[in-house]
């Protein structure tokens, strides 16, 4: 990130989604309310067009930005959300909620300034479906935790972590919703946790 965050320049985050985006929702949220201090959400990118989360960050007045697949390969897709962001001046990349590994070179961009949310306590549970896999094993504590992404999948390093009590008779549905609260308070502590060290060490 720009040594010049020291400096007292607003940190600029770029949010990836690709469906509802509660957790995007939760970053803007925080940063209005200076829970994320010093920041700003530049923009937001949807792989998919008709992405609920658009209409939820314009109603906000963050700008949003589709940059649908389209059959592309990864990495020419990758490319072309580099280039938003790098236009955008972005410090820092949260996923919220978007579905598709990003490519090595993406990630080398960016490395170290990416973020996502995993509804699980890693390394436990990596992948989609992290609650069914938490109910069909039988624990009986999982959670969420944010991390820095890198090149294996929900593996990179861990920032944040938050302990959900599973219940006897949980479903998908009810421990999802429970884990879902946590992810809202936990995005938006370890998104300020992090600029903070940056500014910090800048």
């Amino acid at each position: 990130m720009s040594s010049d965050l020291a400096a007292g320049r607003h940190a600029r985050i770029g949010i990836l989604i690709s469906g509802r985006g509660s957790n995007m929702i939760a970053l803007a949220d925080a940063v209005r309310d200076e829970r994320i201090p010093d920041a700003e959400i530049a923009i937001v990118i949807s792989d998919q067009p008709n992405a609920a989360g658009l209409a939820k960050a314009a109603e906000r007045g963050i700008e949003t930005l589709v940059i649908a697949r389209g059959g592309r390969l990864r990495a020419d897709h990758d490319r072309e959300i580099a280039a938003a962001l790098g236009a955008k001046n972005i410090d820092l990349v949260c996923l919220a909620g978007y579905m598709r590994m990003l490519s090595p070179e993406f990630i080398a961009a960016y490395r170290g300034r990416i973020l996502n949310i995993h509804p699980s306590l890693l390394p436990a549970f990596p992948g989609l479906e992290a609650q069914r896999q938490a109910l069909e094993y039988g624990v009986k504590i999982s959670g969420c935790t944010v991390h820095f992404v890198d090149e294996t999948l929900d593996a990179g390093p861990i920032i944040a972590q938050r302990p959900v009590l599973i219940h006897e008779m949980d479903t998908v549905e009810s421990l999802s919703a429970r884990i879902l609260a946590e992810e809202h308070k936990l995005y938006p502590e370890a998104v300020s946790a992090v600029l903070t060290q940056v500014a910090t060490n800048a």
